[in-house]
């Protein structure tokens, strides 16, 4: 068929209003946010290849679909677009076969002329499918809106907590806002960031609420663990937990959160403590973090966790760098642990200054890219542990 320009974009257009009025309707964040994507990369790629394709046979469409499908789960990768990969495939499969229903047999049997006007709807057609792509996404927008959180701002200076957040809300620290005590969040969709918090039984406590965020925090000299999370989902990124002098204290425990969600540490700094970031009973994926000087093991998922350990660098554990234990499934790859430290003065050969471990019954998923340098022991498997190489 040949195209005019016109024509394929309000072909375009009318494709795509299904698809994006099914994503408004599953009323999923990820679905109206993948349904755009779709919609700028087919009209930007429409526009792209118009004039090399001035006949587009029947059959391109397999292989211009295929380029689309790339491309759009590029830029949902890049975007960061939260979308199950499985129900995204079914998506953009089912909105490509309305596409080629539309194509082939309801527009040319619904015009006549369809194929002949190269694929122009004329202006009524073409606004109404405009219209239907249009609204869903202002409808969205709206109630984005209006779900936000208000903001409020910590003003710079020291304040005596601990404070207790008991409702949706985004605090924000200015400059030298300083916490004396630790933070407490009791209320689902919070944000905390840019916030330093000094001392206190636990720096910030996030108990039995989903979807809260800590950004850019910093904690210092907390009495047991640097952030504390329980029965909750969490989002930690570029977050400092200084643990030293605290021989006892955890830098970042998140525990038993299996049926909140998935919960995730990236790119924090942990110094100190006894255990750097370990994982309870919980789903997470741990990333691009730099764990040092701890007394037991840097990074550890334990009691059944289930997880990614990945792009991690553990210096100077005593004992253990990475653990994968207690029945816990793990995906470690592309970590470097190094200078790992022998505890097995008391006889325990787990201890040995091993740098990656999996320990009872725990089943992991190792790929050798995994960088293990300067320890006493690279790899220790015991008590009825599963490895599978990658």
């Amino acid at each position: 068929m040949s195209y005019t320009l016109r024509g394929r974009l309000e072909s375009r257009l009318l494709a795509l209003a299904l698809p994006v009025l099914v994503a408004a309707a599953v009323h999923e964040w990820w679905a109206i946010e993948l349904a755009g994507v779709m919609a700028a990369v087919a009209l930007t790629l429409d526009l792209l290849y118009h004039r090399p394709l001035v006949y587009q046979p029947g059959w391109a469409a397999v292989p211009l679909g295929l380029l689309e499908l790339a491309v759009v789960m590029l830029v949902v990768r890049m975007l960061g677009i939260a979308a199950p990969i499985r129900l995204a495939l079914l998506f953009y499969a089912g909105a490509w076969l309305w596409a080629q229903l539309l194509a082939h047999a309801l527009l040319p049997w619904r015009r006549l002329s369809w194929a002949e006007d190269g694929g122009e709807l004329g202006i009524r057609t073409a606004g109404a499918a405009a219209l239907l792509l249009v609204i869903p996404f202002l409808g969205s927008g709206a109630t984005y809106w209006h779900d936000l959180p208000p903001t409020v701002h910590l003003s710079a200076g020291v304040h005596q907590g601990p404070l207790t957040i008991d409702r949706r809300e985004r605090l924000v620290g200015d400059p030298g806002a300083v916490v004396l005590g630790g933070i407490v969040v009791r209320h689902r969709d919070v944000t905390i960031s840019r916030v330093k918090v000094v001392g206190g039984e636990y720096g910030i406590s996030v108990l039995g609420v989903r979807n809260v965020t800590l950004d850019h925090v910093t904690v210092v000299h907390a009495r047991l663990d640097g952030i504390h999370v329980r029965h909750s989902s969490v989002h930690v990124q570029h977050c400092d937990v200084d643990m030293r002098g605290v021989p006892e204290g955890q830098g970042i425990d998140v525990s038993y959160g299996l049926i909140q969600g998935m919960n995730v540490v990236d790119h924090c700094t942990v110094v100190g403590g006894r255990d750097g970031i370990v994982m309870h009973g919980s789903m997470g994926m741990l990333t691009h973090n730099d764990v040092t000087a701890t007394e037991m093991t840097g990074i550890s998922l334990v009691e059944m966790s289930m997880g990614e350990v990945a792009h991690n660098t553990v210096w100077h554990a005593r004992g253990i760098g990475i653990l994968c234990g207690d029945h816990s499934m793990c995906e470690i790859k592309k970590n470097h642990v190094l200078a790992t430290q022998r505890d097995d003065a008391g006889g325990n050969k787990m201890r040995a200054g091993i740098g990656l471990e999996v320990e009872y019954e725990a089943e992991a998923d190792l790929w050798r890219n995994n960088v293990l340098h300067g320890n006493p022991r690279a790899l220790g498997v015991f008590l009825g542990a599963v490895v599978h190489w990658h």
